[in-house]
């Protein structure tokens, strides 16, 4: 079974084209106008092994707020296509990712029920021209969209680049784990028989 999944967005705000499939390698090609999302995209699929491609414009000369957040709307979407039934994952992931001073953790459970904690205070609002608020805008509409449980937790830092780079790489360990396939696991992994 090929566990992949492609979205396709477009609207007066953003025309976003992503595919992902989850047993990949981490490679992909990335282009948007939000260079910063580029390379945390690039860190979530490096360390969750995801292929992922993404081809995005948006509204930029406003902010960088709707391609952002339609980026984890698509990003939701393709993540909760590719799973399918789900049937033999492991649903639960755990991953804790140091980034010299920052230290950032990731619990997820692909249950769907959406549901988002952040827990954690940036430095600064802004890594460059990046709003860090949009963060958890992201982080939302990913868990909305991947109908999943998602649990973020900045346990410290000093610089705002390590700690939400710290944050994507975990995003992408935890999911890696809780969408593997373990062959232990017999059917939907959940007492009610379905997710």
């Amino acid at each position: 079974m090929s566990r992949e999944a492609t979205v396709k967005r477009k609207t007066g705000e953003t025309d976003i084209e992503l595919s992902i499939q989850l047993d990949g390698d981490g490679s992909g090609r990335l282009e948007t106008p939000v260079p910063f999302m580029t390379h945390m995209l690039d860190a979530f699929r490096k360390h969750g092994q995801f292929n992922l491609n993404v081809q995005a414009t948006g509204d930029v000369e406003i902010d960088a707020h709707h391609t952002t957040e339609d980026l984890g709307i698509c990003l939701g979407q393709a993540f909760n296509e590719a799973l399918g039934n789900k049937s033999g994952i492991k649903r639960f992931g755990n991953s804790f990712v140091p980034m010299d001073d920052a230290l950032a953790q990731v619990v997820v459970d692909l249950s769907d029920r959406p549901h988002v904690e952040f827990r954690g205070n940036f430095p600064t609002q802004t890594v460059g021209s990046f709003d860090t608020e949009l963060v958890h805008e992201f982080l939302w509409k990913l868990a909305l969209e991947a109908r999943m449980n998602l649990h973020v937790i900045v346990h410290y830092g000093i610089n705002t680049h390590h700690m939400i780079e710290a944050v994507f790489k975990a995003l992408g360990r935890a999911l890696h784990e809780a969408s593997t396939i373990d062959p232990n696991i017999k059917g939907i992994p959940s007492t009610k028989g379905k997710l």
